[in-house]
């Protein structure tokens, strides 16, 4: 049995209960608080998942010498002064995705975990859920030769009325930090740093995306195709396609579970169902993590501090090509 990992959650909204949730299939973790500004919703979440410990502030989370980690799952637009807050009280984060609203949030986090020496990561759950794992796996192998397309994309109709963080710029709203992030973490683990892009969107009347399409070069000169949208629902699925075959996650690609079509030169058909055994699938991450601060480490070998910039620059770069501007970026 390894050190027991005690973390914390920072905000108790949906993905934190699913986290939560999640925790209970972690080997040596426990789950040791909740901090909530709301008090009536951190006892409930408390209740919910047997936790002992309610801070009804954020600064008093951070500041708690029961907690080795944090989680943070408040809206992205708050993930900078979150995560900052939990840093400098010198404590380990991992922090929901998007990471912060732009690069230069990122680079702020980064610096001060470097300088604290504690341990940062962007929780994107996808880079660790079986079904990219066994895609990343196929790909690495050769299964599909060099990739040379990639076609992904997220969408689903947002019920009315709108839900305030998915327009409004002070939360970064908008479809390509809430949903479009995924595609994009997709292309760019598959393939790295494009060499050129460009984007159109769909405004809402507060100026930020309703709807996306960005187009991406690559040195090898593959390229893709990404979308995301509130506008209505779309198959949110991945066509990754190379010189030897093709694979096509036909069911939900950035999620634990999933079908799987590959096919081999031309026209060998193999269909591949991806389940899992337990929980929403944020075990995988929590697990990793564990690992990492076991081990002393200061960031992930799997989803690096590179990695989270890398994705930060790639949507500043997309924004800016389509004009989506934040009050953050002033």
């Amino acid at each position: 049995m390894g050190k027991i990992i005690r973390w914390g959650i920072l905000g108790a909204g949906k993905i934190a209960n699913k986290f939560a949730s999640d925790l209970r299939w972690v080997e040596d973790a426990e789950l040791r608080a909740i901090g909530s500004q709301n008090k009536q919703k951190g006892e409930e979440f408390a209740k919910t998942h047997n936790i002992p410990i309610i801070y009804n502030s954020y600064q008093a989370l951070a500041s708690s010498p029961e907690i080795d980690v944090i989680y943070i799952a408040t809206p992205h637009g708050f993930h900078h002064q979150h995560a900052m807050l939990c840093l400098g009280h010198g404590k380990a984060v991992l922090c929901e995705k998007a990471f912060a609203l732009n690069s230069r949030q990122v680079m702020e986090m980064v610096e001060l975990a470097s300088r604290k020496k504690v341990f940062l990561m962007e929780a994107f759950w996808t880079r660790f859920i079986p079904q990219y794992e066994m895609v990343k796996t196929m790909i690495d192998r050769g299964d599909i030769g060099e990739i040379k397309f990639i076609q992904a994309d997220f969408g689903f109709k947002a019920p009315s009325p709108l839900a305030q963080r998915l327009y409004d710029p002070e939360l970064g709203g908008g479809s390509l930090l809430d949903i479009g992030i995924y595609p994009v973490f997709f292309v760019l683990s598959l393939l790295g740093k494009p060499v050129a892009l460009n984007a159109i969107m769909t405004p809402y009347p507060s100026g930020v995306d309703e709807q996306i399409v960005v187009n991406m070069k690559f040195a090898n000169g593959a390229l893709a195709v990404l979308s995301s949208t509130f506008a209505a629902d779309t198959p949110t699925e991945a066509l990754i396609a190379g010189t030897q075959g093709r694979i096509h996650m036909r069911n939900r690609f950035h999620n634990p579970v999933g079908h799987i079509e590959y096919v081999k030169g031309r026209d060998e058909v193999h269909q591949i169902n991806v389940r899992r055994e337990e929980g929403f699938g944020y075990q995988f991450e929590a697990r990793h993590v564990g690992e990492c601060l076991r081990k002393g480490l200061t960031q992930s070998p799997v989803f690096s501090l590179q990695d989270s910039i890398l994705l930060i620059e790639t949507l500043d770069k997309i924004r800016e090509a389509a004009g989506i501007a934040y009050a953050a970026d002033k």
